[in-house]
């Protein structure tokens, strides 16, 4: 096989090198035995011949070994072990796996706390300016003009203009808005009157003065003021509804920490 004869070539290789290590040894000690015969005023300390005849020796022998190792390899009928084979391949696939999982940990990016706060920048649409497209800001927004598209601000946002499009903020501020899409509120939404939404409202606290229609999806209170009017359910822990709101749908303090099965199915259990 192709691998063998790569091996008896570096192993010939090898042998030569060795031989010729011996070779450069010989010559040293013959060029140190003639300093020594030139200090001793002629008399030669290791006799000529005899170095001639230690590298010869030196050589005959590293040949004999370099020609029985590569017949040693030609006679010796090679065996291909499978399971060796597999559990080799085994070994090498997992070790790729486990260097690629660890490249793919390290090029992961790390979210910190800084990428989850808002800056205090604030932006700011000016009436009479529209804008086409999505907006995403690490700080607040101000929307006086026209946006259509979604908007995604970490900080809050405050509109008495018009949005065509999902809004999301950490707190919203309505007044004398038009929405139109869903919003989303990672704390409180206030509706003012005169706003007008067609759109699901989510938030986790809500007032609400102006027009809604949609679904109002509340985990905290909401406040219905006597201006507003709620078109669609009202899902919240609790609901105040002022004198002349008027709402159309249905309101469930579906987050409200009540057990309701204790309540009414216990209590008429006959013993």
């Amino acid at each position: 096989m192709s691998f063998l004869k790569e091996f008896k070539e570096d192993l010939s290789q090898a042998v030569n090198e060795l031989v010729d290590e011996k070779v450069a040894g010989a010559e040293e000690v013959e060029e140190k035995a003639e300093e020594k015969a030139e200090e001793t005023n002629g008399e030669t300390v290791v006799e000529e011949p005899v170095e001639e005849a230690a590298k010869e020796a030196t050589e005959e022998v590293a040949a004999d070994d370099a020609d029985d190792m590569i017949n040693t390899i030609d006679e010796e009928p090679f065996e291909l072990d499978i399971e060796e084979l597999d559990a080799m391949i085994d070994d090498v696939a997992e070790e790729m796996a486990a260097e690629k999982l660890e490249d793919d940990i390290k090029e992961e990016p790390v979210v910190t706390t800084d990428d989850m706060i808002a800056s205090d920048e604030v932006a700011e649409i000016t009436k009479g300016t529209s804008i086409t497209g999505n907006i995403d800001s690490d700080g607040s927004v101000n929307v006086y003009g026209k946006i259509k598209g979604d908007i995604n601000c970490k900080g809050k946002l405050i509109v008495t203009g018009r949005i065509s499009g999902t809004s999301t903020a950490s707190e919203i501020f309505a007044n004398n808005a038009k929405i139109e899409g869903d919003v989303h509120s990672n704390g409180t939404i206030k509706v003012g009157n005169g706003s007008v939404i067609v759109g699901n409202v989510y938030a986790t606290s809500a007032v609400i003065g102006g027009a809604v229609k949609g679904d109002i999806d509340v985990k905290g209170p909401v406040i219905v003021d006597g201006t507003a009017v709620v078109q669609g359910n009202i899902k919240s822990r609790s609901v105040q509804i002022n004198n002349g709101a008027v709402i159309e749908g249905f309101c469930s303090q579906c987050y409200a920490e009540i057990d309701y099965k204790s309540l009414f199915e216990d209590t008429f259990v006959v013993d």
